[in-house]
């Protein structure tokens, strides 16, 4: 029974995923987001899972990647979708429902490039070795949490400056064109998983997660696009450092 214990979480993160997404096309983009949160949880926990009770498979890998494709490739690629959409029409933030029938601008399906992005970074995952210990390229579920904090701050900061800039279709392009290459950039980025609870061998973990929570506390959703920045950062940091030591 334990052996399918990953997989379920797995499937939860798909069947969240699938809600995201239906609520992200008809222009609930608030809770597409919390249901894409509650995908990455349990997309988190299922590998976790599977270390802690010793299961992994070939199978857990793939269905895990499918269900990244729909949690964390079509969903964040609607969204973009969407927003690109307010910010070329007289649609406001407070009134996003559309009119019936095909009323988008072509520029808004620029916006689905992310997914596309995703589905190929999510395939060079399944078959590269060397991402056990790392990842090569931003996560697709770090990227996500990037594009659906727009809305997010959108609807909870109130901040004039913030929401002229996230309804500026050049800035979309341009989050759209740097998330998309972030995710299948040759970058090594450390990964948040803990093989043991040690402080030395896990600092980097640790300093990353407090600052996350100070900055959550004081910027609120609009932290997280900071965040996903410190990631980045903080990873080029480590990888120059390991680069310089001097062999043993």
């Amino acid at each position: 029974m334990k052996k399918h214990i990953p997989n379920i979480l797995t499937l939860l993160n798909l069947f969240c995923g699938v809600i995201a997404t239906i609520l992200a096309v008809q222009g609930h983009l608030i809770f597409a987001a919390y249901f894409m949160f509650a995908g990455i949880f349990f997309d988190f926990f299922d590998g976790l899972a599977a270390r802690l009770l010793k299961v992994q498979s070939e199978l857990g890998l793939q269905l895990d990647s499918l269900a990244d494709v729909v949690t964390s490739g079509v969903v964040p690629g609607i969204v973009m979708f969407q927003l690109f959409n307010m910010s070329s029409s007289n649609y406001s933030w407070a009134a996003p429902e559309m009119e019936s029938g095909f009323n988008f601008s072509a520029l808004s399906l620029f916006g689905i490039i992310i997914t596309l992005g995703a589905a190929y970074r999510l395939a060079k995952f399944n078959i590269d070795e060397d991402q056990s210990d790392s990842f090569i390229g931003l996560p697709t579920p770090a990227n996500a949490l990037l594009i659906l904090s727009l809305p997010l701050i959108l609807e909870f900061q109130e901040n004039a400056f913030l929401s002229n800039l996230i309804l500026n279709k050049w800035f979309l392009i341009i989050v759209t064109i740097i998330s998309t290459y972030m995710m299948n950039a040759r970058i090594t980025l450390f990964a948040l998983k803990f093989k043991t609870w040690g402080f030395k061998e896990n600092s980097i973990r640790y300093v990353f997660l407090v600052l996350s929570a100070i900055l959550i506390g004081l910027l609120k959703y609009a932290a997280i696009p900071v965040i996903i920045f410190l990631y980045v950062l903080f990873s080029i940091v480590v990888s120059y450092q390991k680069k310089s030591k001097p062999a043993a």
